[in-house]
């Protein structure tokens, strides 16, 4: 054998080079693997890219209000964070009217979130503005959204009462999350899930909260001339600031929303949507994280899906609170008010049915 020649076996600088090459190429590969985030950024807000598909203890639906292709709740082994909700997430109504909307058929429906113990709001509203059932010739349907409550009364413990309570007036929506301030977010997803499920042909709805005056029949007068696609309206809030002090009510830190202003959202006391909405955020839901603070996460949803949100005919058609001046005709010119109490709501109703709105209207 010549000694320039050079066997099979000896290392040549090029079999050397892709060695190496092979060698760098598993060692950058493991380290990805390795330090891949769960969850990534995206323009609106956190995607879940890789939530655990095992199912949670309730995570079975006894109805079709729920998208079957919904992710799974991410594993709960570590504390969640406060500032985000368990959404998506199988949740099952306990408490339901599956047929009702389909067989009423209304023009509006209004939901009004309130929690399981404040019978005194849900009896308020069903003997003041709830009971307008038809309203310039179209239909007005509500329901009231609950979660779960750990309280009882007596001897008669909460859940009890409640399914008196469906049974006697088949107006109350229950699922299966605990009702707590922090989880209106969930509640608020869950509205529009059973909407998109149980009022095919339904044309707009509304999220009122229950301690609000609302005015029936200028919000239909209003709806009668409204954009039938694609429309939200209520109190637009436009240029809000993330609000970064601790002792805030609705502190977001930056890890958890790093912008500082919010996209256009309309506060959660009362928002008006076209029913083909309820479809659209609910598949937005799946591509940015929720957020505790309910009508934010609405907002950033809407932007999400690129939808512009529609300010009211009137600025003063949608009021956060009652002006210190009112005249006679005050209850007559708004949609809502945010009240005291619901012995506020009583009174209030009383005056607004005594005013002349023949007079008014002039």
């Amino acid at each position: 054998m010549l000694e320039s020649s050079v066997p099979k076996c000896e290392k040549t600088p090029r079999t050397r080079a892709r060695r190496w090459l092979c060698v760098m190429i598993l060692f950058l590969f493991g380290i990805f693997y390795i330090l891949e985030p769960r969850v990534s950024w995206s323009s609106d807000f956190w995607t879940p890219h890789s939530w655990s598909s095992q199912s949670h203890n309730n995570t079975t639906s006894s109805d079709n209000s729920i998208s079957p292709d919904y992710p799974s709740l991410p594993s709960l082994s570590s504390p969640p964070s406060p500032y985000f909700v368990a959404y998506p997430h199988r949740y099952r109504f306990i408490l339901n009217e599956p047929h009702r909307c389909w067989l009423e058929n209304p023009f509006l429906v209004l939901m009004i979130p309130v929690a399981p113990h404040n019978r005194e709001a849900r009896d308020a509203i069903r003997n003041t503005w709830g009971k307008e059932t038809a309203v310039l010739g179209r239909v007005v349907s509500h329901y009231f959204l609950l979660g779960l409550s750990k309280e009882e009364d007596g001897t008669e413990t909460l859940k009890e009462q409640v399914l008196q309570e469906s049974r006697t007036h088949h107006d109350i929506l229950q699922s299966d999350f605990l009702d707590s301030y922090n989880n209106l977010t969930i509640k608020t997803m869950l509205m529009f899930e059973w909407l998109s499920s149980h009022c095919p042909n339904t044309a707009y709805a509304m999220k009122v909260d229950s301690d609000m005056f609302l005015n029936v029949h200028n919000l239909v007068n209003m709806l009668l001339k409204a954009p039938q696609h694609l429309y939200m309206t209520g109190l637009v809030v436009r240029g809000a600031a993330v609000l970064r002090d601790h002792t805030s009510k609705w502190f977001l830190p930056v890890s958890a929303f790093p912008e500082r202003i919010y996209p256009p959202y309309a506060l959660g006391l009362g928002y008006v949507f076209s029913m083909d909405l309820p479809k659209k955020i609910l598949e937005a839901s799946a591509h940015v994280k929720a957020v505790y603070i309910e009508d934010v996460y609405v907002g950033l949803c809407m932007r999400h899906l690129g939808i512009a949100l529609t300010d009211p005919p009137r600025g003063a058609l949608f009021r956060a609170s009652i002006p210190h001046w009112t005249n006679s005709c005050y209850w007559t010119s708004v949609i809502t008010t945010i009240l005291q109490n619901s012995r506020q709501l009583s009174d209030v109703w009383r005056v607004y049915q005594s005013m002349n709105t023949s007079v008014c209207a002039q």
